[in-house]
């Protein structure tokens, strides 16, 4: 039995670069029939350009399992530190920059 738990381990490593993370407050997210694209930018106050800091591209099976899991999570952060409240005001950001509708 602890045989087959080695053999299902996976390794993962992390390179100093990519542990530093990248600041992102906005996400734009957009998809074809085959594929999703999370689009990671950061827009700085008074600044009226923005620049894509990150690009995931997921496959539609990929991107609901990332949903559930980011679902998850965001109940177990609540359950610890209460409720995120979200301001439901426009950005004035579109959600859409010429792809397929986007969700942000």
């Amino acid at each position: 039995m602890e045989e087959q738990n080695i053999e299902n381990q996976l390794n993962i490593e992390l390179s100093e670069e990519v542990a530093e993370g990248i600041y992102s407050n906005l996400a734009v997210i957009t998809h074809s029939n085959s594929e999703f694209v999370l689009d990671f930018i950061r827009v700085m106050p008074g600044v009226p350009k923005a620049r894509v800091k990150s690009r995931i591209v997921l496959t539609p099976e990929h991107a609901k399992r990332f949903m559930v899991a980011l679902d998850e999570n965001i109940e177990k952060f609540e359950a610890q530190n209460g409720r995120i409240k979200i301001n439901t005001e426009q950005t004035g950001f579109p959600l859409n920059f010429g792809g397929p509708t986007a969700q942000a």
